[in-house]
Protein backbone atom coordinates (compact mmCIF):
# COMPACT_ATOMS: atom_id res chain seq x y z
CA UNK A 1 0.00 0.00 0.00
CA UNK A 2 2.79 2.44 0.77
CA UNK A 3 4.05 2.18 -2.79
CA UNK A 4 0.61 3.03 -4.23
CA UNK A 5 0.13 6.35 -2.40
CA UNK A 6 3.14 8.14 -3.96
CA UNK A 7 2.02 6.96 -7.42
CA UNK A 8 -1.44 8.43 -6.91
CA UNK A 9 0.08 11.70 -5.81
CA UNK A 10 2.22 11.73 -8.94
CA UNK A 11 -0.69 11.29 -11.34
CA UNK A 12 -1.79 14.97 -11.42
CA UNK A 13 1.79 16.07 -11.95
CA UNK A 14 2.31 13.59 -14.77
CA UNK A 15 -0.99 14.60 -16.36
CA UNK A 16 -0.04 18.29 -16.19
CA UNK A 17 3.36 17.58 -17.70
CA UNK A 18 1.73 15.64 -20.53
CA UNK A 19 -0.68 18.54 -21.22
CA UNK A 20 2.18 21.02 -21.30
CA UNK A 21 4.08 18.79 -23.71
CA UNK A 22 1.05 18.47 -26.00
CA UNK A 23 0.42 22.23 -25.91
CA UNK A 24 4.05 22.86 -26.73
CA UNK A 25 3.84 20.47 -29.67
CA UNK A 26 0.70 22.23 -30.93
CA UNK A 27 2.46 25.58 -30.84
CA UNK A 28 5.47 24.06 -32.58
CA UNK A 29 3.24 22.88 -35.44
CA UNK A 30 2.25 26.45 -36.32
CA UNK A 31 4.45 28.05 -38.97
CA UNK A 32 5.74 31.62 -39.12
CA UNK A 33 4.78 33.25 -42.43
CA UNK A 34 6.04 36.59 -43.74
CA UNK A 35 3.98 38.34 -46.40
CA UNK A 36 5.88 38.93 -49.62
CA UNK A 37 5.61 42.70 -50.16
CA UNK A 38 5.97 42.21 -53.93
CA UNK A 39 2.79 40.12 -53.87
CA UNK A 40 0.68 42.06 -51.37
CA UNK A 41 -2.17 44.24 -52.66
CA UNK A 42 -4.22 46.30 -50.21
CA UNK A 43 -7.10 47.81 -52.19
CA UNK A 44 -10.38 49.60 -51.53
CA UNK A 45 -13.54 50.65 -53.37
CA UNK A 46 -15.73 53.56 -52.31
CA UNK A 47 -18.73 55.23 -53.95
CA UNK A 48 -18.28 58.63 -55.61
CA UNK A 49 -21.56 60.66 -55.76
CA UNK A 50 -23.41 57.57 -56.95
CA UNK A 51 -21.87 57.79 -60.42
CA UNK A 52 -19.02 55.32 -59.95
CA UNK A 53 -16.72 53.79 -57.37
CA UNK A 54 -13.14 54.93 -56.88
CA UNK A 55 -10.64 52.07 -56.76
CA UNK A 56 -7.59 52.84 -54.64
CA UNK A 57 -4.72 51.03 -53.01
CA UNK A 58 -1.88 51.41 -50.53
CA UNK A 59 1.57 50.96 -52.03
CA UNK A 60 3.51 50.41 -48.79
CA UNK A 61 2.40 47.58 -46.48
CA UNK A 62 3.94 44.63 -44.68
CA UNK A 63 2.81 41.82 -42.45
CA UNK A 64 3.35 38.42 -40.90
CA UNK A 65 1.34 35.72 -39.15
CA UNK A 66 1.66 32.43 -37.30
CA UNK A 67 -0.60 29.75 -38.80
CA UNK A 68 -0.92 25.97 -38.82
CA UNK A 69 -2.34 24.95 -42.24
CA UNK A 70 -3.11 21.37 -41.19
CA UNK A 71 -5.20 22.37 -38.18
CA UNK A 72 -6.33 25.63 -39.84
CA UNK A 73 -5.43 27.47 -36.63
CA UNK A 74 -4.17 31.04 -36.53
CA UNK A 75 -2.13 32.04 -33.49
CA UNK A 76 -1.39 35.64 -34.43
CA UNK A 77 -1.20 38.04 -37.35
CA UNK A 78 -0.44 41.68 -38.08
CA UNK A 79 -0.45 43.95 -41.14
CA UNK A 80 0.97 47.48 -41.06
CA UNK A 81 0.01 49.97 -43.79
CA UNK A 82 1.62 53.36 -44.44
CA UNK A 83 -1.23 55.84 -44.81
CA UNK A 84 0.75 58.24 -47.00
CA UNK A 85 1.18 55.49 -49.61
CA UNK A 86 -2.47 55.78 -50.71
CA UNK A 87 -2.81 55.80 -54.51
CA UNK A 88 -5.85 56.32 -56.74
CA UNK A 89 -4.03 57.42 -59.91
CA UNK A 90 -4.95 61.08 -59.38
CA UNK A 91 -2.44 63.34 -57.62
CA UNK A 92 -4.89 65.96 -56.32
CA UNK A 93 -7.27 63.33 -54.97
CA UNK A 94 -4.42 61.42 -53.34
CA UNK A 95 -3.24 64.56 -51.55
CA UNK A 96 -6.79 65.13 -50.31
CA UNK A 97 -6.96 61.56 -49.01
CA UNK A 98 -3.74 62.16 -47.06
CA UNK A 99 -5.03 65.29 -45.31
CA UNK A 100 -7.19 65.48 -42.17
CA UNK A 101 -10.47 65.08 -44.09
CA UNK A 102 -9.56 61.42 -44.52
CA UNK A 103 -6.38 59.59 -43.44
CA UNK A 104 -4.57 62.47 -41.73
CA UNK A 105 -1.28 60.86 -42.72
CA UNK A 106 0.80 63.62 -41.14
CA UNK A 107 -0.59 62.77 -37.69
CA UNK A 108 -1.25 59.03 -38.14
CA UNK A 109 1.48 57.53 -40.28
CA UNK A 110 0.24 53.94 -40.05
CA UNK A 111 -2.92 51.94 -39.82
CA UNK A 112 -2.57 48.53 -38.24
CA UNK A 113 -4.68 45.38 -38.49
CA UNK A 114 -4.10 42.87 -35.68
CA UNK A 115 -5.75 39.46 -36.02
CA UNK A 116 -7.76 38.26 -33.03
CA UNK A 117 -9.53 35.10 -34.29
CA UNK A 118 -9.91 32.84 -37.31
CA UNK A 119 -12.94 30.58 -37.85
CA UNK A 120 -12.37 28.09 -40.68
CA UNK A 121 -15.41 27.17 -42.77
CA UNK A 122 -13.94 24.33 -44.77
CA UNK A 123 -10.74 23.32 -46.50
CA UNK A 124 -10.12 26.62 -48.28
CA UNK A 125 -10.86 29.51 -45.94
CA UNK A 126 -12.97 31.05 -43.23
CA UNK A 127 -13.58 34.30 -41.41
CA UNK A 128 -10.75 36.38 -40.01
CA UNK A 129 -11.56 38.84 -37.24
CA UNK A 130 -9.17 41.53 -36.11
CA UNK A 131 -8.79 45.02 -34.73
CA UNK A 132 -8.11 47.87 -37.14
CA UNK A 133 -6.34 50.88 -35.68
CA UNK A 134 -7.00 53.96 -37.81
CA UNK A 135 -6.97 57.67 -36.91
CA UNK A 136 -6.21 56.72 -33.30
CA UNK A 137 -9.39 54.60 -33.07
CA UNK A 138 -9.43 50.80 -32.81
CA UNK A 139 -12.49 48.83 -33.94
CA UNK A 140 -13.13 45.24 -35.04
CA UNK A 141 -13.21 44.20 -38.70
CA UNK A 142 -14.15 40.83 -40.17
CA UNK A 143 -12.72 39.57 -43.47
CA UNK A 144 -13.77 36.59 -45.58
CA UNK A 145 -10.67 34.55 -46.40
CA UNK A 146 -10.10 32.20 -49.32
CA UNK A 147 -6.85 30.25 -49.16
CA UNK A 148 -5.99 29.75 -52.81
CA UNK A 149 -2.94 27.53 -52.57
CA UNK A 150 -0.30 26.31 -50.11
CA UNK A 151 2.58 24.68 -51.91
CA UNK A 152 6.20 24.82 -52.92
CA UNK A 153 6.72 27.83 -55.14
CA UNK A 154 7.56 26.99 -58.77
CA UNK A 155 10.10 29.84 -59.00
CA UNK A 156 13.50 29.55 -57.34
CA UNK A 157 14.30 32.09 -54.64
CA UNK A 158 16.91 34.47 -56.02
CA UNK A 159 18.41 35.17 -52.61
CA UNK A 160 18.66 31.69 -51.11
CA UNK A 161 18.47 29.57 -54.24
CA UNK A 162 15.76 27.18 -53.04
CA UNK A 163 12.06 26.89 -53.73
CA UNK A 164 10.14 28.59 -50.89
CA UNK A 165 6.93 27.23 -49.41
CA UNK A 166 4.15 29.77 -50.04
CA UNK A 167 0.60 30.41 -48.89
CA UNK A 168 -1.60 32.48 -51.19
CA UNK A 169 -4.89 34.00 -50.05
CA UNK A 170 -7.64 36.42 -51.04
CA UNK A 171 -9.46 38.50 -48.40
CA UNK A 172 -12.64 40.54 -48.73
CA UNK A 173 -14.64 42.68 -46.32
CA UNK A 174 -16.42 45.98 -45.76
CA UNK A 175 -16.31 48.70 -43.13
CA UNK A 176 -17.99 52.03 -42.47
CA UNK A 177 -15.26 54.66 -42.33
CA UNK A 178 -17.41 56.86 -40.09
CA UNK A 179 -16.88 54.30 -37.30
CA UNK A 180 -13.31 55.62 -37.19
CA UNK A 181 -14.40 59.27 -37.30
CA UNK A 182 -13.77 59.69 -41.04
CA UNK A 183 -17.03 61.31 -42.12
CA UNK A 184 -16.04 63.80 -44.84
CA UNK A 185 -18.58 63.98 -47.69
CA UNK A 186 -21.01 61.43 -46.26
CA UNK A 187 -23.86 63.78 -45.34
CA UNK A 188 -23.67 65.54 -48.72
CA UNK A 189 -23.59 62.22 -50.61
CA UNK A 190 -20.22 63.03 -52.17
CA UNK A 191 -18.23 60.07 -50.84
CA UNK A 192 -19.69 56.80 -49.60
CA UNK A 193 -19.44 55.70 -45.99
CA UNK A 194 -19.08 52.00 -46.82
CA UNK A 195 -15.62 50.95 -47.99
CA UNK A 196 -15.07 47.62 -49.69
CA UNK A 197 -11.74 46.00 -48.83
CA UNK A 198 -9.89 43.81 -51.33
CA UNK A 199 -6.64 42.15 -50.25
CA UNK A 200 -4.46 39.69 -52.16
CA UNK A 201 -1.31 38.19 -50.66
CA UNK A 202 1.41 35.59 -50.90
CA UNK A 203 3.30 34.68 -47.73
CA UNK A 204 6.49 32.67 -47.37
CA UNK A 205 7.04 30.13 -44.63
CA UNK A 206 10.14 30.94 -42.62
Amino acid sequence: MTSVIPCRRMLPTLFLAACVAVAGQARADADHWVIDEAHLSVNFLVDHIGFSSVLGMFLDAEGEFVYDPDAMELESGRVVIRTDSVFTNHDERDEHLRDDDFLDAGEYEEMVFTATAFEPDGEDGGQLTGDLELLGVTRPVTLDVTINRIDEYPIRDGLFGGYPYVLGASLRGTLNRSDWGMDYGIEEGLVGDEVELILELEARRQ
